[in-house]
């Protein structure tokens, strides 16, 4: 009989292969001229995307997870399942074999003390849809999260009626729904695709609103987005009054919770009020009046090295979804989720440095420094 599972983690599934760089590296362009070589370090190679950075991190924090993907049935379809039965066995099973399909993959650039770039092939991704869900095999859940549509076709295209019919299927059976974005090319076609409607269309099926702040600016607030770009690093030009209003936009198209990633700057969540909260499913709180009507900004746990931020946004993400499932109070959901995303970045994958739920509590009780907001 399969593992008693509490959440369901879909949307995008890829193969990284992460090559390593010396510590001079990042300071250079690290893709050589036409014509040149440039000699690099053995590369890690691990599933990407957060079915699992968010699925395998939760599994790591002791939550039990199924795992719902797409991958081709070629050689790096046969890598992605293989890496993911070395977890658990059980993990595997909710991952669709599409015939004919190439696995996607990303080529991470994860360069010492930068943020990381990929080289990405969507693959199979682009064709996931509605009918890729079992919907009597994740009904047992409690908690369903999404991630990534900008990077899958079907998401987004014919106005995100996929992502809708996904999300309103989840919604169905009373489970609480999570959704977390993806940076796109601005000039490709999810770039181009009108994410204002499709996410009017989606949200009213999401409880929990989980994208990072430079990816909802970059597809809701596009100027904006190029305007702070154009002065300097973006992130350190966040300002409360900004996220208060871009995430009351969100909670007045359908969203219960509005939490944004913001690396270094922390996380930002912004709540409805209880009446709204009490349609969450059943992951909601048990004590609703703490998290209704909330506005809390959350600053990082400072490490002595970033070794790469490969998934360290979904490792946040993770550390929150465990949080809540615990039933702890906002605050220390948000202190959870910044930890697990601490944790995180100091790996060069998705994985490695995500501790237990208990040790990373441990390290929290013992006086982890945090930065200043």
């Amino acid at each position: 009989m399969p593992a008693p599972f509490q959440v369901v983690i879909a949307g995008h599934l890829c193969l990284d292969i992460i090559p390593t760089f010396s510590a001079e590296a990042g300071r250079d362009d690290p893709l050589p001229a036409p014509g040149q070589l440039r000699q690099v370090g053995p590369a890690l190679v691990a599933t990407g995307g957060p079915v699992s950075n968010v699925g395998l991190a939760l599994h790591r924090l002791g939550i039990g997870t199924r795992l719902v993907g797409k991958v081709g049935d070629d050689a790096l379809g046969r890598v992605v399942l293989e890496l993911i039965r070395a977890h658990d066995p059980e993990l595997a099973a909710g991952i669709v074999v599409a015939p004919g399909q190439a696995t996607s993959y990303s080529i991470v650039l994860n360069l010492p003390d930068r943020d990381r770039s990929f080289l990405h092939c969507p693959g199979a991704n682009d064709t996931f849809c509605a009918a890729d869900l079992k919907i009597d095999e994740i009904a047992p859940s409690r908690l369903f999260h999404f991630g990534y549509p900008p990077i899958m076709a079907r998401m987004y295209q014919g106005g995100g009626s996929e992502l809708a019919a996904v999300l309103h299927a989840a919604k169905e059976l009373n489970l609480t729904t999570s959704l977390d974005m993806a940076m796109v090319d601005p000039d490709s076609p999810a770039g181009r695709a009108d994410w204002q409607a499709i996410l009017r269309t989606a949200l009213p099926s999401v409880d929990l609103f989980l994208p990072s702040i430079e990816e909802t600016l970059l597809l809701l607030w596009r100027s904006e987005f190029e305007r702070l770009a154009s002065r300097g690093p973006l992130l350190e030009q966040i300002t409360l009054p900004l996220l208060h209003e871009l995430s009351t936009t969100l909670l007045g198209w359908g969203a219960r919770m509005v939490g944004f990633k913001m690396g270094r700057r922390g996380m930002y969540l912004r709540t409805a009020g209880a009446g709204r909260l009490a349609e969450l499913g059943k992951a909601a709180p048990a004590n609703l009046q703490s998290w209704g009507d909330r506005e809390i900004w959350s600053p990082v746990f400072q490490v002595t090295q970033v070794h790469g931020t490969t998934g360290a946004g979904d490792a946040t993400i993770a550390g929150f979804l465990a949080a809540l499932l615990r039933g702890c109070s906002p605050e220390e959901t948000l202190t959870f989720a910044c930890a697990v995303g601490a944790c995180s970045v100091q790996a060069a994958d998705a994985l490695s440095g995500i501790r237990t739920w208990e040790e990373t509590w441990q390290r929290i009780r013992a006086g982890w420094t945090r930065a200043a907001l």
